[in-house]
């Protein structure tokens, strides 16, 4: 059938955990050999400690008068079968011994087996821990008929919190001498607040979502999506303070799954400045769901700005990074970038990386070479801040999968099997009692084989068990006993029955045991991330009958699953024609089938996971956006710097600098507050104020002129009006001229040839014919096509076409530089630029001892870089030759200017970026807002902000923020 995809061979097979350990250890030695440091140590935060802590001998609440609090998420899953109940409903506690201690006793928390599998491995390279929640506190108290009861957090004692963090120091689970190694410190949630996370907001909007269903779709008694939001927030933002208090420099941070998206960008600002220093990487273990479906989320931007605190965002699939990239785009109206990350690796082991550990994208030089040494990933650009998205699937430990397959009470249990359904085919399925398990189209699937191909009849039974889920399903529960029902009623005799059902946990012998006998396996999620019960049937399979899988094409592990009949469990009619396929298959057939499973299950395990999740971390690691981040500007260095001056130069950029960014660029006027700092400034002979400015020259009369002692550049640098003097004469040199106008801008295009603007011009003609909502804007020095009104993801593909064939086919013929802006692609003229017009200001004024120079753009890097490239001679002064844009006019009446020293001093240049201190940037220091650029002027005169902002107002939170950077 169409819908089983062939066999094939996945990239990277051959990559053992150990390989991938010693590309970590070359890549940790690289790092420190350049300064980089690094502490040994991964701290794992995860929503609940992988042990359950009971308390010893406590008061119970019962006893104390105090109501149970209600009952919190079970402490077992499904997702690793324990030891049954007589009552189903009831859950039965761990096989293994508890380990007793003073005052608190240990038990291994099940579930997420996985994930905590693979975080133990790296307990042979590192030093670890785990943060995570404690979970329902239990006591011992003997009350209750399985001898534990729960009791309030706030009843536990500091000195009895106290002690469980020293006793789970020496805890060891599976006697391994991890001792140590992998530590637990607990997280510590009011009840409340525990309860409205995980059962409010993780379970009935989060992970609807993340599934395709939105919160009104799953029966709750929550009306909405935000109800819980505030405890989402809350206990996110005690996490990101418990990880602060344990962290030291050099960790790194796995940040895992949607219950704690948020803690990415709060741990970032819980440690201040030094968040820069800490490497995060965020693993979400859901699927994630297309940009349509997400921004259905009235929280959306909060959650995906916390996830963009990260350095790297990674999903279990492929699929799953686009949609996250995809969202970033249409939602928040982020930009793509390819990231690199150069590793000090060999090619061999290099090239590893991109086909192991999955990056999104890989994308060869522009002249057809990949550099083997150089990994790149698509990235998020958050303001200067990029983050990294990749992809990486979980395994499981199929070494000790293997051996809990041959445990001794399997043999028994799967020979009673055999029995009971001699001469009958069996299908298994394992799933939790969840919409989104589709269980019920499973059965419904069945219904149809038994229907269509009635020769089954009698030949072949469903034996599906649904686990207990974390929440309570009465309706789905019905549902499926009505349709079970149904299905023996209409199929079944009273000696045959097809669907038998169990509604309940399994031990592990009969869990493995119905995994081994089964003819089939099916199944078939409406989504799922990594499924481990298809990975651990393969494993059952390899001694008994090798049985062939059925899955759903809507799961993660599909894609990597290629072997696997795969179907579309909405298509009835497709699952049983694969059903019937599975059961007719030939040994052959099943042999090579499992075979290549095999081999995927087993090569891509827990342990490789792991190792890679830490190297693709470290990978992320440039030295220029981890090792340190830019500073805040303090006002007390700078207002001291500016008093000793007897002479002060300011550079201002303008939009997203004295102005906050808006939608409409022409709302984009300055606040009261701004207004009255440049007077002020200027008011004062010792200050030279420049704004130095994407906009036009009647924007900025507009808005600016009215300052009379104010200097102007416009079109980033094509025009400039040099602020008068005491005798009201322009300080600069500009050319004859017959009017007012041109009296006082200088035009530096003049003596350019700009033919080249007509061929630019038909070029984005063509793009924008076809990108709709773009257009062009023609200014005196440069044009600009603009497509921040067009579809995102489409402008931008349409943007890096055209990029590519002005690059490739004008610009090596033409006097002209492509730059790439927010939602914009200009072209100007090589020898207009801000950095050209910065250098012109400085020669002309030479005598400066203080230059505060801000600016947040791509733009603006070349003021920075201006002010940071001058030589010294031998005596260390500074010499500055006549810059282009000085010679430009001077040569038009025949003058020759000689060099000047300047006076200025380097520790007396604040070059400041506006945005957050993980910004890109060449400015030394760093504010955060245009509103603190303001503050920090009005500082300087001896005033404060009275917090009147422009009357545009801040940008909206939606697509299209970035929209008016193109005229800075």
């Amino acid at each position: 059938m169409d819908s089983f995809h062939e066999p094939y061979t996945r990239a990277g097979d051959d990559i053992s955990p150990d390989a991938v350990r010693e590309q970590v250890r070359a890549l940790e030695d690289s790092h420190k050999a350049h300064g980089v440091q690094l502490s040994g140590r991964i701290v794992h935060v995860c929503h609940y400690l992988p042990v359950v802590p009971t308390l010893i001998s406590h008061l119970s609440p019962a006893a104390a008068g105090v109501l149970s609090p209600p009952p919190s998420p079970p402490t077992h899953y499904g997702d690793v079968p324990t030891s049954p109940t007589n009552d189903a409903a009831q859950v039965q506690q761990p096989e293994q011994p508890s380990v007793p201690s003073r005052r608190w006793k240990f038990a291994p928390r099940y579930g997420h087996a996985a994930m905590i599998s693979g975080i133990r491995s790296l307990s042979a390279t590192h030093d670890q821990l785990i943060v995570g929640w404690t979970g329902d506190i239990l006591s011992d108290s003997g009350n209750t008929s399985d001898g534990e009861q729960r009791i309030p957090s706030h009843l536990v004692s500091q000195a009895d919190r106290e002690a469980l963090e020293t006793e789970l120091v020496g805890y060891d689970e599976d006697g391994q001498g991890n001792k140590g190694k992998l530590e637990c410190v607990p997280v510590w949630l009011e009840d409340k607040v525990a309860h409205g996370h995980y059962e409010g907001y993780c379970k009935t909007t989060l992970w609807p979502l993340f599934h395709y269903l939105l919160w009104q779709d799953v029966a709750t008694e929550y009306a909405s999506a935000d109800a819980h939001w505030v405890h989402y927030e809350q206990a996110n933002q005690v996490f990101a303070e418990r990880i602060a208090s344990v962290l030291k420099p050099g960790d790194l941070v796995w940040v895992h799954d949607y219950h704690l998206l948020l803690v990415p960008k709060l741990l970032r600002s819980q440690v201040g400045e030094k968040g820069t220093d800490v490497i995060i990487g965020l693993f979400v273990h859901t699927p994630f769901p297309s940009s349509e479906v997400f921004r259905c989320l009235p929280r959306r931007k909060e959650i995906l700005d916390g996830m963009l605190g990260a350095n790297l965002v990674c999903f279990q699939t492929y699929s799953y990074s686009r949609h996250f990239i995809s969202t970033c785009v249409r939602v928040c109206g982020y930009e793509t970038t390819s990231r690199s990350a150069t590793a000090s690796l060999t090619a061999n082991t290099a090239s590893t990386l991109s086909t192991s550990s999955h990056p999104v994208s890989a994308h060869p030089d522009r002249s057809g070479s990949s550099n083997a040494s150089e990994n790149k990933y698509i990235g998020i650009d958050v303001q200067g801040h990029i983050v990294a998205v990749s992809h990486c699937p979980v395994g499981i430990n199929a070494e000790r999968v293997a051996r809990d397959t041959l445990r001794p009470g399997i043999q028994p249990k799967l020979e009673a099997l055999r029995t009971l359904y001699a001469d009958k085919k069996i299908i298994v399925g394992r799933d939790k009692l969840d919409v989104v398990k589709g269980v019920l189209h499973k059965l419904r699937a069945f219904e149809k084989l038994l229907h269509d191909y009635p020769e089954w009849q009698g030949q072949v039974v469903l034996i599906q068990v649904t686990s207990p889920s974390l929440t309570d399903s009465p309706k789905l529960e019905r549902q499926i006993s009505e349709l079970v029902a149904h299905i023996n009623g209409e199929y079944g005799s009273l000696d045959f029955i097809p669907v038998h059902h169990y509604h309940q946990t399994l031990k592990k012998d009969e869990f493995y045991a119905l995994l081994s006998v089964a003819d089939l396996g099916v199944i078939t999620p409406l989504r799922d991330g990594m499924n481990t019960t298809s990975m651990e049937f393969v494993i059952a399979q390899e001694r008994t009958k090798q049985s062939p899988l059925v899955l759903s094409e809507f799961m993660g592990i599909s894609q990597h699953m290629g072997q696997a009949l795969q179907v579309n469990p909405w298509d009835l009619g497709d699952v049983a024609a694969a059903m019937n396929t599975g059961l007719i298959m030939s040994s052959a057939s099943k042999a090579a089938r499992h075979t290549a499973l095999h081999k995927v299950v087993t090569t891509h395990t827990s342990h490789t996971w792991a190792a890679l999740l830490v190297k693709m971390l470290l990978s992320q690691i440039d030295g220029q956006t981890t090792a340190r981040g830019t500073p805040y500007l303090p006002k007390e260095l700078l207002k001291d710097k500016y008093d000793s001056a007897t002479k002060r130069l300011f550079l201002f950029d303008y939009d997203g600098t004295l102005t906050p960014i808006v939608k409409t660029p022409s709302m984009a006027v300055p606040s009261s507050d701004a207004l009255n700092a440049l007077t002020k400034l200027t008011s004062d002979p010792r200050n030279v104020i420049y704004i130095v400015s994407g906009r036009d020259q009647a924007f900025l009369e507009l808005h600016l002129g009215h300052i009379k002692h104010l200097g102007m550049s416009a079109e980033h640098g094509g025009f400039i009006r040099d602020p008068a003097n005491g005798n009201g004469n322009r300080v600069g040199y500009s050319s004859n001229a017959a009017t007012d106008e041109e009296e006082t801008w200088v035009n530096f295009t003049a003596q350019l040839d700009m033919e080249w603007m007509d061929e630019v011009a038909e070029i984005f003609r063509y793009y924008t014919e076809r990108t709709t909502g773009s257009h062009i804007e023609v200014k005196k020095s440069s044009i600009t096509w603009h497509y921040r009104a067009s579809d995102p993801e489409w402008g931008l593909f349409q943007c890096r076409q055209c990029q590519d064939l002005l690059e490739n086919n004008l610009a090596h013929k033409r006097p002209i530089e492509v730059l790439v802006g927010k939602k914009n692609l200009e072209v100007r003229p090589l020898a207009v630029n801000k950095g050209e017009i910065v250098k012109r200001i400085l020669y002309l004024n030479p005598d400066a001892e203080f230059i505060f120079c801000a600016g947040d753009d791509k733009t603006d890097e070349d003021m920075f870089r201006a002010l940071h490239g001058f030589p010294s001679d031998a005596t260390g002064k500074i010499h500055l030759a006549p810059p282009l844009s000085v010679t430009l006019v001077d040569n038009n009446h025949g003058i020759t200017r000689p060099d000047v020293e300047l006076a200025i001093a380097p520790d007396a240049i604040f070059t400041t970026a506006v945005g957050p201190s993980t910004k890109r940037t060449l400015a030394g220091w760093h504010v955060t807002t245009p509103e603190e650029v303001v503050d920090h002027m009005l500082h300087l005169v001896g005033e404060s902000s009275r917090g009147v902002t422009s009357t545009s107002g801040p940008v909206s939170d939606d697509v299209g923020g970035e929209a008016a950077k193109s005229y800075m």
